[in-house]
């Protein structure tokens, strides 16, 4: 038996309405307002651009509870400070930051055990409402004062270099 016409048909049958050009001719040209000819810029406070640094947040996530914090210190502000500093360590490798990025950043900060009391003081001061704070000026605070040269070592070189004067691992650039 034949279907009335009112029923749909076999979606499959039913004809295109669009259909892409197999290829644009002529070459693309960056002659777009916003784009950048000549790779990044680079100078003060420019920084080094990385990779999906978006996934730093996720990564976050997992330290949330488990860091050891003082009387007026907040953890979404620790880890807002501290992701700003995973970012600067994986940008310095190139590539997307991972989980040892954010790990380094907290144990350098002292949140994922007991820290010195002249630290906490400093953290205080440097991490106060960084996760509120569209201002770079406090993201600078807390990413500045530790060397790059630092963030190039291997996880063991950065506890131990901590372990041996912490104040030079983050007091460095003040």
């Amino acid at each position: 038996m034949v279907a009335p016409k009112f029923v749909p048909g076999n979606p499959a049958r039913a004809k295109k309405h669009y259909s892409s050009p197999s290829r644009k001719r002529g070459s693309w040209t960056a002659d777009r307002p916003g784009e950048i000819v000549g790779g990044q810029p680079r100078g003060s406070r420019l920084g080094v651009q990385g990779p999906d640094q978006g996934f730093v947040h996720t990564l976050a996530k997992r330290f949330e509870g488990k860091l050891t914090l003082e009387a007026g210190e907040h953890e979404e502000d620790a880890l807002a400070g501290c992701a700003q500093l995973a970012l600067k360590r994986a940008s310095l490798f190139t590539r997307a930051p991972v989980i040892h990025d954010l790990r380094i950043a907290l144990r350098i900060w002292g949140f994922l055990d007991d820290a010195p009391a002249e630290l906490v003081q400093e953290r205080k001061l440097r991490f106060a409402g960084v996760a509120h704070s569209h201002d770079p000026k406090a993201h600078y605070a807390v990413v500045d004062g530790v060397p790059a040269e630092l963030l190039l070592g291997t996880p063991d070189q950065i506890e131990a270099a901590w372990r041996a004067d912490w104040r030079s691992t983050v007091l460095a650039g003040q």
